[in-house]
């Protein structure tokens, strides 16, 4: 009997400290841990994701899509909770559109608690995954940016990062105008990982629409033509800018070699890059125009000044002779400006005088930003006048020792065109519907000086003028100037015998413009003089621009 009730009293006692062992642990539990174990217990089944903004489209002026955002999610993995790896890969990878075998080895890792089994995978993809309800996979919600006509204006849209920020082009320089307000979403999900309870704590605010200044069908055929070069000259590269000479909008900008916005990695950095503001170079005859235009503006000529010309001239250590050897020549400032001749424009170029000369250079616009609203532009290379060398006047005023931008050539003609009113060219045409104020036009030269230039770069397309190939477009006149200049050898540092730029920049209808369209060739092989090699290029596309725009015949 004695022992039986020591027994029970044992019993007793271990049961006792079973049940004060329990009342400890949950005090420790309930009480002095509770507010952490909560909270760890929330974390597990309440998320916070955040939900990013639908990136606003960026269209034509006609609105045609240019970019565009469509749902696409991150498919991530938890690889513990997928219960059969093998499985599931064999299910997701078709969907994910990646090797069964890179999937499966994700999914068998047992080193983290967490996996990319994929980025930006479009909505219907990742709908189709969702369905399977394979235990562990998640989704991030996001965007996938895409180019639905791809290779049209590549360098100029640019492009949009894995965290959807613009890196280049217009993608990068709107894009807090492009990107919106991201949201967030709180999920409650129960023990088995259904979502239980969705709910937007901040909502989303989409991205505005940015409409160009763009026409996308003189955009394609701009780009056509460049592919004709390319396939003709197989040069480095080519840019061409078309502009509206009235307002400054431009209305196509194409550089070649293209490539495929919707894959801009498999091109070289090169063709990547937007030339017609990111580089520079020697602008050789199509500079003679300022040199005219000075010439001009201060009285030392007049289209029909006449000269009596050696076949070469020496400016202090340089002797200066054309592209093509002549005799004495009686030539007028037109007829120089014609024919491009060398020892007239350096000439005429002495008559303006130095410090005339590089007045003239920097109101018109060169050694400094245009200020479009491209990025990355460079300001081009002037030189200082008190750098000149005695030799300086027997180079620049015909194109060498200086660099420009396309963008800069295609704005000073621009503004002999515009009746000698300089537009700064711009693309962003309404931002959410709104129309963007004009950049501020400023007068570079008299009214008469830009019609005379008018009328004597009609010349150049002539018989007779440096551009005299160009098929002449029935009913319009055309007006404009070539450019052909030496590349530097950057071993020599001297200028190259094989390597040019090869250019030409006009505007159609000559007497009353309405097109301004710029070509620049990056050493072309085959041909190098811009008459033979851009020139072409310029009677093509304004061909086909003025009667797509139904621009009236010349009077």
């Amino acid at each position: 009997m004695v022992l039986v009730e020591r027994r029970i009293g044992l019993l007793f006692a271990f049961f006792l400290c079973l049940i004060l062992l329990a009342g400890m642990r949950s005090l420790q539990l309930g009480t002095l841990q509770g507010g952490k174990l909560a909270r760890a217990a929330t974390s597990q089944q309440v998320t916070e994701p955040i939900v990013p903004a639908h990136r606003g489209t960026i269209v034509d002026r006609h609105g045609t899509e240019l970019a565009v955002s469509q749902a696409a999610d991150d498919v991530t993995a938890t690889p513990y909770l997928v219960t059969d790896a093998a499985k599931a890969a064999t299910q997701l990878a078709p969907l994910l559109g990646v090797d069964e075998n890179v999937v499966l080895k994700q999914l068998s890792r047992r080193d983290t608690g967490f996996v990319y089994l994929g980025h930006h995978v479009p909505g219907d993809a990742a709908d189709k995954i969702r369905a399977l309800k394979i235990p562990g996979i998640d989704f991030t919600p996001g965007q996938r940016r895409t180019y639905p006509r791809e290779f049209l204006a590549s360098q100029v849209l640019g492009g949009v990062n894995m965290a959807g920020k613009g890196y280049a082009g217009v993608e990068y320089s709107l894009d807090s105008k492009l990107h919106g307000t991201d949201g967030q979403r709180r999920i409650v999900r129960d023990g088995v990982g259904e979502d239980v309870q969705v709910r937007d704590i901040k909502r989303a605010q989409p991205g505005d629409e940015v409409e160009l200044s763009l026409d996308a069908n003189i955009q394609d055929d701009v780009e056509s033509v460049l592919g004709g070069i390319g396939k003709t000259y197989r040069p480095k590269g080519a840019t061409a800018i078309v502009t509206n000479p009235k307002t400054g909008e431009i209305l196509a900008l194409a550089n070649w070699p293209q490539i495929n916005a919707n894959d801009p990695s498999a091109a070289p950095d090169y063709a990547r890059q937007n030339r017609a503001v990111g580089i520079t170079y020697e602008p050789g005859s199509t500079f003679k125009a300022i040199t005219v235009a000075g010439a001009l503006e201060d009285h030392k000529v007049t289209p029909d000044t006449s000269f009596n010309l050696p076949p070469q001239i020496v400016v202090a250590d340089r002797t200066i002779k054309n592209a093509e050897d002549r005799g004495w020549a009686t030539m007028t400032t037109s007829d120089i400006l014609a024919q491009s001749d060398n020892v007239g424009a350096i000439t005429i170029g002495q008559l303006l005088g130095k410090q005339r000369f590089d007045y003239y250079v920097r109101k018109f616009g060169f050694g400094k930003l245009t200020g479009t609203d491209l990025p990355g532009e460079e300001q081009g290379i002037v030189p200082q006048l008190k750098n000149y060398s005695g030799s300086s006047m027997g180079n620049l005023p015909i194109g060498q020792g200086e660099a420009v931008t396309p963008m800069q050539i295609a704005q000073f003609y621009g503004a002999i065109a515009n009746g000698g009113v300089l537009r700064t060219p711009h693309l962003v045409r309404r931002i959410d519907g709104r129309m963007q104020a004009e950049p501020a036009a400023r007068r570079i030269m008299s009214a008469s000086t830009a019609a005379s230039l008018r009328t004597m770069l009609e010349g150049v397309l002539a018989p007779g003028g440096t551009a005299s190939e160009v098929k002449p477009i029935p009913g319009y006149t055309l007006a404009g100037k070539t450019g052909t200049a030496n590349k530097i050898d950057p071993v020599t540092h001297e200028y190259s015998q094989s390597a040019y730029v090869a250019s030409f920049v006009g505007f159609a209808p000559a007497r009353n413009p309405k097109l301004l369209i710029s070509i620049m060739v990056d050493e072309p092989k085959g041909g190098i003089y811009g008459g033979q090699v851009a020139a072409p290029a310029f009677g093509k596309i304004a061909s086909f621009a003025l009667q797509y725009q139904k621009i009236p015949p010349s009077k």
